[in-house]
């Protein structure tokens, strides 16, 4: 990864991958900060430069550690080593929580962080899944950090239950080799190529994606794909049909035996219309006032009969091109 600086809280120094990521990234300014969360100098930029905002990386401490209860592929999304991302997607959900700001932020206290999702495993009277990507891209961040070279085998050892997180990237050799005793369920997002190139910008493409997680499937990981966001643009039935299509195809045997789906309609925001119009001018706009409806805090998501459209058409489609591959929900 190129960046163009680092803002750092000087307490990082105090961790191992404080003072990595200083060695690192020695060639570039270092700019010191109060805190990660609260960078005056981000915040007053205009919104066409949130591309370039992007090109900075953000080092600091976690010091909340909030476990959300969840019931889908969790039992817990937990913050982990990072939050925000490099990649731009015009619809990504941090924006709405950090605005122009959802810029990549490391946080090198890892040790502790793992610490006590093991605790928290091991206290339990019942077997855990804790999802700790919610918050940005592991195998992306793990290009930076080795971070995941670090958890998985850690987690292996000492942990009971089970790791998850998701990623748009295919960047997954590091992973294929290491100790993770079944207890990582790995989940690639998929979405047709052309949704790929012109919203998701920034991430890897489909074929990429179809073999890094054929490989990690191979090297014995459980695994499972999401479609998402699905989005309902015009001629999306073909489009999504055409990936149904081309995961049959790509799929391993291996994969397409064992995986499972979970599916995601795109849920929109004023925060990224206003983004997008001034940082990506000629991209799509996915706002679409016929089939979207207001979801509270300047949200938006698609109207029910739209919804229950999409939902009937992607549940027929799986089951003709993919057969019976669970589908654990449609949200």
């Amino acid at each position: 990864m190129k960046f163009d600086a680092v803002y750092y809280e000087p307490a990082i120094f105090d961790y191992p991958l404080g003072r990595q990521l200083r060695e690192e990234y020695r060639d570039l300014p270092w700019i010191p900060i109060e805190s990660h969360n609260s960078i005056r100098e981000m915040q007053e930029k205009p919104n066409d430069q949130f591309g370039h905002m992007k090109r900075n990386l953000i080092a600091g401490i976690r010091k909340t550690h909030k476990y959300v209860e969840n019931h889908k592929v969790s039992d817990y999304l937990v913050p982990y080593t990072s939050s925000g991302c490099t990649a731009m997607c015009l619809y990504c959900y941090l924006v709405c929580n950090y605005n122009k700001c959802a810029y990549l932020r490391l946080f090198v206290n890892r040790e502790q962080m793992l610490d006590r999702i093991i605790k928290k495993g091991k206290n339990s009277g019942t077997p855990l899944t804790f999802e700790i990507g919610s918050n940005s891209d592991l195998v992306l961040e793990n290009t930076i950090t080795g971070n995941l070279l670090y958890t998985i085998p850690r987690f292996a050892e000492e942990g009971e239950g089970k790791l998850t997180f998701p990623t748009k990237f295919h960047m997954v050799e590091p992973l294929l080799d290491l100790d993770h005793r079944g207890k990582v369920i790995f989940r690639m997002s998929v979405n047709p190529q052309p949704i790929i190139q012109k919203i998701e910008l920034g991430t890897s493409g489909l074929k990429q994606r179809i073999e890094a997680v054929n490989h990690m499937c191979e090297a014995g990981y459980p695994c499972g794909l999401l479609i998402a966001p699905v989005i309902l643009v015009e001629g999306w039935k073909e489009m999504y049909t055409g990936l149904l299509e081309e995961l049959r195809d790509g799929l391993s045997d291996k994969m397409k035996s064992q995986m499972f789906l979970e599916i995601i309609l795109m849920t929109y925001s004023y925060v990224h219309r206003a983004i997008n119009s001034e940082a990506f001018p000629n991209a799509p706009d996915l706002y679409d006032r016929e089939q979207m409806t207001g979801r509270g805090r300047g949200r938006y998501c698609y109207r029910a009969e739209s919804r229950e459209e999409a939902q009937l058409y992607l549940r027929q489609e799986i089951g003709r091109v993919l057969g019976n591959v669970p589908i654990l929900y449609i949200s």
